[in-house]
C-alpha cells in the first residue's frame, strides 16, 4: 500500500505525501478555493483534516500485520492563516509509538515559512476482524 492509497477523503482534499516514514511523515497541500473560507484562507476543518491524514500514515507505517489504525484524539491550536493559492506543508512527528496506540505532533507551516497550526493526535491499533466462516 501506497502512503495515499486507501485515504479516498486526503486524495479529494489534495494531500500528498512526499517523505513518509515510521518516525516522521511530510506532506503538502495546495490551498484550493473549495478548502477555503469565504475569506479566502484555508478552512480550520481542511487544516485538521490535513495533519489528520499525516498522523494516520504515520500510524499506518508502524501497524503490524492483521491490524489497522483510526484516530480516537486530536487536538488543533491555529496560530496562522494561509491564503488561497499558496501551498502548506505538515511534518508529523512520532511522539510516542506503542503496541495500541501512537502519538504524533504536527506542524502545518505557510511558504513564508511561519506557523499555521500545531496538532497533537492519537492513532490507535485496531486488530482486523476474522473472516466469518463461509465468506
Amino acid at each position: 500500500m501506497t502512503p495515499n492509497s486507501g485515504m479516498p477523503f486526503a486524495n479529494l482534499m489534495g494531500v500528498e505525501v512526499t517523505d513518509p516514514s515510521k518516525e516522521k511523515v511530510i506532506g503538502r497541500l495546495v490551498v484550493r478555493a473549495d478548502l477555503c473560507t469565504s475569506g479566502h484562507i484555508l478552512h480550520g476543518g481542511a487544516i485538521m483534516a490535513f495533519a489528520d491524514a499525516l498522523g494516520a500514515v504515520g500510524g499506518f507505517l508502524n501497524l503490524p500485520a492483521g491490524a489497522r489504525t483510526t484516530t480516537i484524539e486530536s487536538k488543533t491550536n491555529f496560530v496562522g492563516s494561509a491564503k488561497e493559492g499558496t501551498t502548506v506543508t505538515g511534518e508529523s512527528i512520532a511522539l510516542h509509538i506503542g503496541r495500541s496506540s501512537s502519538v504524533w505532533q504536527t506542524r502545518i507551516t505557510g511558504e513564508d515559512g511561519k506557523l499555521v497550526a500545531i496538532v497533537i493526535q492519537t492513532q490507535m491499533t485496531v486488530p482486523l476482524a476474522e473472516k466469518a466462516a463461509g465468506s
